[in-house]
C-alpha cells in the first residue's frame, strides 16, 4: 500500500509539472500522440504507394555448426541500394542489404556471430532482447574498429565526447577490438522476435537510419507445438521511416557530416521522423496473400516515430489483429486489436486471417498516427482461391509465470526529463561506468519510469512484466513479457522484473535513438 501511495504521488507531481521546458519550442508540438519528434521532408521525387512488392529478408546460413553452436559470419560494409526506383542509396549494412539478413536461432543452443566492420566508422551490435553475458551485449563503447585501421583510441574518444550534447567518457570506459568481434548469445530464453542494431555512444540514431538493424528469430518446442502459421506465411515486418535527398541518398539532419560530432540540429532534438515509410526496407509496398492465416513480427525500426496501425478495410466482426505475442515471446491467451499502438523498439507478433475478406480486397495497412505520405504503410492483396487452412490460434498459447510486485526487494525510480539543456536520467546525462543501479542476480525488483516527455524506456538482459499506469491497470499493449515500453507524456509506468545468470553492465535508456544518442542512458550493474 505504501509503494501505490508513492506512486500515485509522484505521478501527480510530474503531471503538475510536466508541461514547462524553458527554452524549448512550443511543447504541444512535442506531445501531440504520435508526433515525439519534427519531420525531415525529403527531396527527392516520391514513388506511389504499392508499387512495390514486399521484399523479405534472407535468412543467414551459419558458416559452421557443432553439438552445441552454430556460428555466423556477417561483415558490415557500405552498399549502393536502390530503395527509391531508379536512385541509388548509400547505405550502412549488415551483409549488403537493409534490413539485414534474419538470423534464426533455436532456444537452449548457442549462437556465435562474428562480425567484422569493414565501414569507415566504429560500430556496436545490440542483440535487442536477447538474455546475454555482458560481455556480448554491445555496451556502447565496447567497439568494433574499422578493419583498415583508420581508427586509434584517441580518435574514437574524441568523435564520441564531443558536440552540444557530448557525453563524459574516459579512455578507460572504451573497449576496443580491430576489424572483427565475436558475439555469443546463449539463448537461454523463450520463443521470441528479437532484433540487432548498431548502438554506438552518441551515434545509435545516425547508424540504424543508415541502414543497421536486422532481425535475429528465436524458436523453441513450446512454440512449435502450436498450429501457427509458418514458413513463407510467417513474415517479419520492420517498419521504418526515412527521408531522402534529390539524389537518393538518406537525409539526416547531424551536426557534423563528417560524424566528427554527435548529435543533432537543435529544431531534431526530439526525434528525427521521415516522411518515407519503409516495410523490410521497401516504401509502401504490397504483398499477395493467400485467404488463409498469416503471422505478421510487427517492429518498428523506426529512430523516433510511433505508428498506430490499423487494417482498412476492417474485417466484418473487427479484431484484425490477433496478437499472440510480444517483445518476449508467447502471451499467455491471445487478444484481439482492431488497431496496434507500437513504438519505437516493440515488437507485437500477430495473425490476420485474411480469408475474413472477400476474394480480391485490397487491405491497406494505415497508420492512424501519421498524416500525408505517413498515413499508411503498406497493403495486402487477397487472393482469389479458397484453400484449405489447417492452421489456427489456440485459446491457451503459454504459461507465463506473473512476477509479484508485493515480493520486490527493493523499488527504484528513473525520472526520463528533458529541457534546453538535454535528455537525462534521475537528472543526469549518461557517462560510460556510472551505475544508476546495482540490483543482485534473482532478485524481484519494482522499477517505475515517470516523464515530461514521450519515451519508450528499453531495459536490457531480462524482459519485466508492466504493473500499472498512472497507479491504475495497465494498457492494451502491455501484455506478457516485454523489454520496451512506451512512456507516455506526464505519465508514470511501475514494471516489475527479476536478473538473472549474468553480472556485469548493462542500460536502461529511451528508444528514441535520438534521446539516446544525447546522453538518455544509463548503467546498471548486476551483482
Amino acid at each position: 500500500m505504501r509503494r501505490r501511495t508513492l506512486l500515485g504521488a509522484g505521478a501527480t507531481a510530474l503531471g503538475a509539472g510536466a508541461l514547462t521546458a524553458a527554452g524549448w519550442p512550443v511543447l504541444s508540438d512535442y506531445v501531440r500522440e504520435g508526433r515525439p519528434g519534427k519531420v525531415l521532408t525529403s527531396r527527392a521525387e516520391l514513388p506511389p504507394a504499392f508499387r512495390t512488392p514486399l521484399p523479405v529478408p534472407r535468412v543467414l546460413e551459419p558458416v559452421s555448426t557443432s553439438g552445441t553452436t552454430d556460428t555466423y559470419d556477417i561483415t558490415q560494409l557500405h552498399a549502393e541500394l536502390e530503395i527509391l526506383p531508379g536512385l541509388r542509396t548509400r547505405a550502412w549494412t549488415y551483409g549488403g542489404t537493409f534490413p539485414g539478413p534474419t538470423i534464426v536461432s533455436r532456444s537452449g543452443r548457442r549462437t556465435v556471430v562474428r562480425h567484422r566492420n569493414e565501414l569507415d566508422r566504429p560500430a556496436v551490435v545490440h542483440l535487442h532482447g536477447g538474455h546475454t553475458p555482458a560481455a556480448s551485449d554491445g555496451y556502447p563503447t565496447s567497439l568494433i574498429l574499422p578493419a583498415d585501421g583508420s581508427y586509434d583510441a584517441r580518435r574514437v574518444h574524441q568523435d564520441m565526447s564531443g558536440g552540444s550534447h557530448g557525453m563524459s567518457m574516459d579512455h578507460g570506459a572504451m573497449d576496443l577490438t580491430e576489424g572483427t568481434r565475436a558475439y555469443t548469445y546463449p539463448f537461454d530464453q523463450r520463443a521470441a522476435t528479437l532484433w540487432y542494431h548498431d548502438h554506438r555512444m552518441g551515434y545509435t540514431g545516425t547508424a540504424v537510419w543508415m541502414g543497421l538493424a536486422g532481425f535475429h528469430l528465436v524458436h523453441d518446442d513450446e512454440e512449435e507445438r502450436l498450429p501457427l502459421p509458418r514458413g513463407d506465411r510467417d513474415i517479419p515486418l520492420m517498419i521504418t521511416d526515412r527521408s531522402f535527398a534529390e539524389d537518393g541518398s538518406f537525409q539526416y539532419p547531424w551536426l557534423d557530416s563528417e560524424l566528427r560530432t554527435p548529435g543533432v540540429r537543435d529544431a531534431y532534438m526530439n526525434g528525427v521522423l521521415g516522411d518515407v515509410v519503409l516495410v523490410n526496407g521497401a516504401p509502401w509496398p504490397v504483398l499477395e496473400t493467400e485467404r488463409l492465416r498469416y503471422r505478421l513480427r510487427f517492429l518498428n525500426g523506426s529512430n523516433a516515430r510511433l505508428y498506430k496501425l490499423e487494417l482498412d478495410p476492417q474485417p466484418e466482426g473487427g479484431g484484425g489483429f490477433v496478437q499472440i505475442g510480444g517483445d518476449g515471446g508467447l502471451l499467455e491467451a491471445p487478444r484481439r486489436h482492431d488497431s496496434l499502438e507500437i513504438a519505437p523498439a516493440e515488437r507485437f507478433d500477430v495473425v490476420v486471417d485474411f480469408s475474413r475478406y472477400r476474394p480480391g480486397t485490397e487491405v491497406r495497412l494505415l497508420n492512424r498516427f501519421g498524416d500525408g505520405s505517413t498515413a499508411q504503410v503498406m497493403r495486402f492483396d487477397v487472393g482469389s482461391g479458397h484453400p484449405r487452412d489447417d492452421t489456427r490460434v489456440p485459446r491457451k498459447l503459454s504459461d507465463v509465470p506473473r512476477l509479484d510486485p508485493g515480493r520486490a526487494s527493493v523499488v527504484r525510480d528513473f525520472h526520463f526529463r528533458g529541457s534546453s539543456a538535454g535528455w537525462t536520467i534521475n537528472g543526469r546525462e549518461y557517462e560510460p561506468g556510472r551505475a544508476l543501479a546495482r540490483p543482485r542476480l534473482g532478485q524481484v525488483e519494482v522499477w517505475r519510469f515517470t516523464t515530461n516527455f514521450h519515451h519508450p524506456v528499453h531495459v536490457h538482459l531480462d524482459h519485466f512484466q508492466v504493473v500499472s499506469r498512472n497507479n491504475r491497470g495497465i494498457g492494451a499493449y502491455d501484455h506478457g513479457w516485454k523489454d520496451t515500453v512506451d512512456l507516455r507524456p506526464a505519465e508514470a509506468v511501475e514494471v516489475v522484473t527479476r536478473f538473472t545468470d549474468y553480472t556485469g553492465a548493462f542500460m536502461i535508456h529511451c528508444h528514441n535513438l535520438e534521446h539516446e544518442d544525447m546522453a538518455m542512458m544509463g548503467d546498471f550493474v548486476t551483482e
